[in-house]
């Protein structure tokens, strides 16, 4: 690590597929890099903590593992680049441990007795540790198999905190988190037992993501099939993205009658198949396209943004003053709006912001349907059933996943451009934005192209397919007529990739690179066990 500035190769964009050594594809500086491996370091030592004192009977707050969930969060990539509030999570994440190792005597005896790890035992006021980063691990496959699940534990703890905005927490979930995430800290867990807690963070990936789909349709009904406009109005207007479904809620409520409409941009798009949201006159549509798109998109916007999770990208100076951020995104120089998850939260400055902006210059116009998460699409299962019998629908493709900037991307465009005209293309997450707009056409009424939403919202794809197995009376998901070719960038997609793999899917087409982090040992046993399809010279 000595030769290095920094290392990083949690995402996709990652330097050349190997790993970020001297600053980040994202954006990142080392600093900030550095930072975040503390961050990591010691949430694992307070996992491990946390996971002693259950087994010893002790009960841990709900705000514990809110910490957690927050400190994965925040070093997801492209959330937060201010070194600063990472720097107070480390102190604060340090204070807890030394006030835990103080007051419960279940931690106290273990200490002692020399049960606990290093990164648990840890707590000096510093923000730096020798030990802290992904190389600190020296041998090849078991660090592939440590970041393999750390980055899935990542994921899960992102939908967590949108499931904990609306009020619904599984303490089940958190207790395994924090087990798998200690357990990347345990020298005595070989490639075996650490590749098992992968597998199992998949079937809680999948506990996960039906906690936020229950949460999300409690709060907001099932999405239903929408046309969202693609134009726009000539009010002023704010802009948000991200994930968090709550933001948008309380935006919404604090901007009605003020004459200041609201648009959606990137993974926010789905905002608008929920039928709560339709009540607001001043929700106007959707702006834009993928998050990497956004340094155009927001400088043409001209009213301020708010970036509600991760996906951020570093602002120009020309628009970085219309930048807010809230939860587990930050940037240094724009203006932060605190507030925890589901706390209320005070957009009035936002909004007195927008009030002072022109409107947001036109990109383009027209409309584009989604909506077809799985209580829409099973609403439509005798239909669809009736399709593939009859042979009118002969494949479904499922190309979920993330977008990104690499120009090998444009392979997902061309396949669905070159898909034939009886297949139907299942979608959620900001890759549908390299074919959402392209004229597919229908077969027999129904959308060649069915968006379920948020990259969350790839549960809503996994529930269609054991359905539809279920109508076709067939024994395995693996025989029905689906292709799967997921598009990954960050870690979001590893715990959607888990859940179906834990599923039982087979055959998945992972691209457009595989991912640096993984070994090629790890990606063998990965290709024999679920047939994950690999690069050749793998």
């Amino acid at each position: 690590m000595s030769e290095y500035k920094m290392f990083c190769y949690q995402c996709q964009e990652t330097a050349g597929c190997s790993g970020c050594t001297s600053a980040g594809v994202c954006g990142k500086k080392p600093s900030t890099s550095g930072l975040q491996d503390v961050l990591i370091y010691s949430t694992k030592g307070l996992a491990w903590l946390l996971t002693v004192m259950r087994d010893g009977g002790e009960s841990v707050k709900e705000e514990l593992n809110r910490i957690v969930r927050d400190n994965l969060f925040t070093t997801i990539t492209n959330a937060n680049f201010d070194d600063e509030k990472i720097a107070e999570r480390i102190r604060m994440t340090q204070r807890i441990k030394r006030e835990l190792l103080d007051s419960v005597l279940l931690l106290k005896e273990a200490e002692r007795k020399g049960n606990l790890c290093e990164a648990a035992c840890w707590t000096a006021e510093e923000i730096s540790h020798p030990g802290a980063g992904v190389l600190a691990t020296e041998d090849e496959d078991l660090r592939s198999l440590r970041e393999l699940l750390t980055y899935g534990l990542k994921g899960m703890a992102a939908y967590l905190n949108h499931a904990e905005a609306l009020g619904e927490r599984q303490e089940s979930i958190d207790a395994f988190l924090e087990r798998a995430l200690a357990a990347t800290l345990d020298d005595s867990k070989n490639g075996e037992e650490l590749l098992g807690l992968v597998m199992e963070a998949g079937k809680y990936g999948v506990d996960a993501m039906a906690l936020l789909d229950g949460a999300n349709t409690k709060a907001y009904g099932n999405p239903e099939m929408t046309r969202v406009n693609l134009g726009v109005r000539s009010n002023p207007a704010i802009l948000i993205s991200g994930h968090d479904l709550k933001d948008l809620e309380m935006l919404l409520e604090q901007t009605e009658g003020t004459g200041v409409d609201v648009y959606t941009h990137s993974e926010m798009l789905p905002a608008h198949y929920y039928p709560a949201f339709k009540k607001y006159s001043h929700f106007a549509g959707n702006y834009g396209n993928a998050w990497w798109k956004q340094r155009e998109e927001f400088e043409a916007f001209q009213g301020p943004v708010l970036l509600t999770t991760n996906c951020l990208v570093p602002p120009r100076e020309s628009y970085r003053d219309r930048i807010y951020t809230t939860g587990a995104a930050g940037y240094p120089g724009c203006i932060h709006i605190p507030g925890g998850p589901g706390e209320k939260k005070d957009f009035s400055a936002l909004i007195e912001h927008a009030k002072r902006c022109a409107p947001p210059k036109e990109l383009e116009t027209g409309e584009i349907i989604g909506g077809f998460a799985h209580n829409q699409v099973l609403s439509l299962a005798d239909q669809i059933a009736e399709a593939v019998k009859t042979g009118a629908i002969r494949e479904f493709v499922v190309m979920a996943g993330c977008d990104g900037r690499s120009r090998s991307r444009e392979y997902y465009t061309e396949f669905a451009e070159n898909l034939p005209e009886d297949s139907v293309i299942l979608t959620a997450g900001c890759a549908k934005y390299r074919y959402n707009k392209l004229n597919l056409g229908e077969i027999g009424g129904i959308p060649r192209v069915l968006d379920a939403g948020q990259c969350n919202d790839s549960y809503s794809l996994a529930l269609i397919a054991l359905k539809l197995k279920e109508a076709f009376g067939l024994e395995d998901i693996n025989e029905l007529p689906i292709t799967y070719n997921i598009a990954w960038y960050e870690q979001k997609a590893v715990i959607v990739l888990l859940a179906l793999l834990y599923l039982g899917v087979k055959n998945i087409h992972l691209g457009p690179t595989l991912p640096a982090f993984l070994s090629p040992a790890a990606a063998l046993i990965l290709a024999e066990q679920f047939g994950l399809s690999l690069p050749e010279g793998i």
